[in-house]
């Protein structure tokens, strides 16, 4: 039998997935404010043994440990706490890092839009306030541009930034709709958390969120983000306009994109076999080419942008409380 908690007692749920955290783990629980009436912290198969640490080391009441017995991810870890939070009918669900990197004193700031009522799930964003930019490391401030862009393309939340920013917040009703396990147990989990909540139409808001760096190590590898995480952004880019603009509704942006494309390459090859055509035989392209040629790439490009146009308005519409 499920332990359950009655859900007026559990307003909110701090979940803290917990791998190679043991130095800071123990600072983050004891900063959380009575705001929050539950902690699930999650043992992700930790090699310095987090969880049996915190056991042992926490008089907080409101603790609880869940331990793997293998290693599944951070998103893993996240969504075996998301679980445990829904059996306890908790109303919202905040997920923060166990490293130390994020300020607890913010849970109210990241948790309001969702008490509010102005959105399903909220998250934090370090690029509001320009003096806390200057503070951040700017290897993370080129990798968060890049990963902000692809992430605008694949979830369709064209308005929010700071992506893989793993301070945010879910009501239950929302976390409910949401595939659990079709999301990724690694560290693309928060990138496609957006493109799920996207599917189920779900309110995103960002919440301005400084972070706090000191001397703590990221498992997160370069070599991963450089080639895991275009491929698995392209993945669903594709699947949400196969969702969303053929199977559940289909209109001019549906045309003009594959229109576009084809265009734009028909243009393309056409001037590339023109131009080596040319060189082989020493013979200039003909103005009625160079007109087809021309046409062709510009009327692609203009679909293609008047695509993307109709998609940010879709979003900043369907994201509008």
């Amino acid at each position: 039998m499920k332990n359950r908690v009655n859900s007026k007692t559990i307003q909110i749920c701090v979940v803290i997935p917990a791998f190679k955290v043991k130095a800071q783990v123990l600072g983050v629980i004891s900063a959380i404010g009575p705001e929050v009436q539950k902690i699930i912290v999650i043992d992700d198969a930790c090699p310095e043994k987090s969880g049996q640490y915190v056991k042992a080391n926490t008089k907080d009441s409101r603790v609880e440990v869940i331990f793997h017995d293998t290693n599944l991810g951070v998103g893993g870890a996240v969504k075996s706490g998301y679980k445990r939070a829904l059996e306890l009918d908790a109303e919202i669900i905040v997920k923060i890092d166990g490293d130390g990197q994020m300020d607890t004193s913010k849970i109210e700031n990241v948790v309001s839009p969702i008490r509010n009522g102005l959105a399903g799930y909220a998250k934090g964003n370090r690029f509001c306030d320009i003096e806390a930019v200057r503070a951040m490391p700017k290897i993370r401030i080129i990798g968060n541009l890049g990963l902000s862009f692809l992430s605008k393309l694949s979830s369709g939340y064209w308005r929010i930034f700071d992506p893989n920013n793993g301070f945010t917040a879910i009501s239950r009703t929302e976390l409910m709709k949401i595939p659990l396990h079709k999301i990724d147990d690694r560290y693309f989990f928060e990138s496609d958390m957006l493109f799920r909540l996207n599917l189920a139409g779900a309110i995103v808001k960002d919440v301005p969120m400084p972070s706090i760096y000191g001397d703590e190590r990221s498992n997160l590898k370069i070599r991963r983000v450089l080639f895991e995480f275009p491929y698995k952004h392209s993945r669903n880019f594709t699947k949400r306009l196969i969702y969303c603009y053929y199977l559940r509704d289909f209109n001019l942006a549906s045309i003009e994109l594959p229109l576009g494309i084809f265009l734009g390459l028909f243009g393309s090859i056409l001037g590339l076999n023109s131009w080596f055509h040319g060189v082989a035989n020493e013979r200039a392209t003909q103005p009625g080419t160079l007109i087809l040629i021309s046409m062709s790439i510009l009327a692609g490009l203009q679909l293609v942008l008047a695509f993307f146009s109709y998609d940010t308005r879709e979003s900043d519409s369907f994201n509008k409380h």
